[in-house]
């Protein structure tokens, strides 16, 4: 039997390049599927380059058949949340469907271990702004549904087979590969120190900010950003986890703190030396006031250490990712 691989969907888009880099590091085989509708396969530093997508089922089982592939990390998705709003049915073929389609290749060839990229969009708005893995469930737009319904299909996958599974719980994800050789390249990008950067860069001509009333000390709202490279280290540390036969387990993937909008943006002035342009907007529909993980449960269980949690850092690594872009 050939060496066993690593499928990872979705591994030219933002987050799941980052991990591609940190398994390509350590000498992993790697076999990346993406459609490439929202990734770019100049990002895929490692591995073998399939260009599909995950409704696919012929070609999803003969990828797993072909590359003797044991655990897959699943990332493919749409992940926007007013367009969520707007055609939930696009998110529902494509987070949901495509899903439960790629989990019955899966079961078919025996796959061992599976880690799904969820969010915290599953929690919906919360009482106190702060989400454990044991909050109650209650998503406020399409995109949220959408993953939690990947996340029971996989649990009860998981329950009739021996398939194991981390499903991580992503916050606000922020930052680029700090060696700069990776970043996020996303069009149209939605995520505020993305589209701050951009607007730093010259690229685009003003920051919308998306509600100033909330309940929250500056009026704006409060997220708990983490750092891209924290995140994909926290796909490794789960994938050793399952290879030393952890149990299925779901995990709050942030650093336990929130920053404001207006903080974030004095940060992006700081570290680019001047002030952006900004335009304050209504607040846009699905959207939570404040969302910060309770995340112990990610260190006690897989051993994750974060290396990179820090505003400025995370800016820092946004705005240098833009200027090289823009030198591009």
């Amino acid at each position: 039997m050939s060496k066993t691989s690593i499928l990872v969907t979705g591994g030219a888009g933002y987050i799941g390049s980052h991990v591609v880099k940190l398994l390509g590091e350590r000498d992993e085989n790697i076999v990346v599927l993406d459609d490439l509708s929202t990734g770019f396969e100049q990002s895929i530093l490692h591995g073998k380059f399939i260009h599909g997508n995950t409704g696919d089922k012929e070609l999803v089982s003969s990828i797993l058949k072909k590359y003797n592939v044991e655990s897959v990390l699943h990332f493919a998705a749409h992940t926007i949340v007013p367009e969520s709003v707007e055609n939930p049915l696009k998110y529902y073929q494509n987070n949901t469907c495509c899903t439960r389609n790629l989990l019955e290749c899966c079961s078919e060839a025996g796959i061992k271990h599976f880690i799904f990229s969820s969010t915290a969009a599953v929690y919906g708005a919360l009482e106190t702004g702060f989400a454990s893995e044991e909050t109650p469930k209650a998503p406020i737009n399409p995109y949220g549904s959408s993953k939690l319904m990947s996340e029971q299909m996989i649990r009860d996958l998981s329950f009739a087979t021996k398939l194991k599974h981390v499903i991580l719980r992503y916050f606000n994800v922020a930052g680029s590969d700090p060696d700069g050789l990776i970043g996020q390249s996303t069009k149209n990008a939605t995520l505020l120190i993305k589209v701050a950067a951009e607007v730093a860069t010259g690229k685009r001509e003003k920051l919308l900010v998306f509600g100033t009333d909330y309940p929250t000390p500056d009026g704006t709202g409060i997220r708990d950003y983490i750092h891209v490279s924290d995140l994909a280290a926290a796909h490794i540390n789960a994938l050793d986890y399952l290879r030393n036969d952890g149990a299925s387990t779901i995990l709050n993937c942030g650093y336990g703190h929130g920053f404001s909008v207006r903080e974030v943006i004095n940060a992006i002035n700081e570290e680019n030396g001047s002030p952006i342009t900004v335009e304050e907007m209504p607040r846009r529909a699905g959207d939570p006031p404040e969302l910060i993980s309770v995340a112990d449960k990610i260190r006690e269980t897989i051993g994750w250490q974060p290396q990179y949690n820090d505003l400025n850092l995370i800016v820092k690594t946004s705005l240098a990712w833009e200027k090289r872009l823009s030198a591009r």
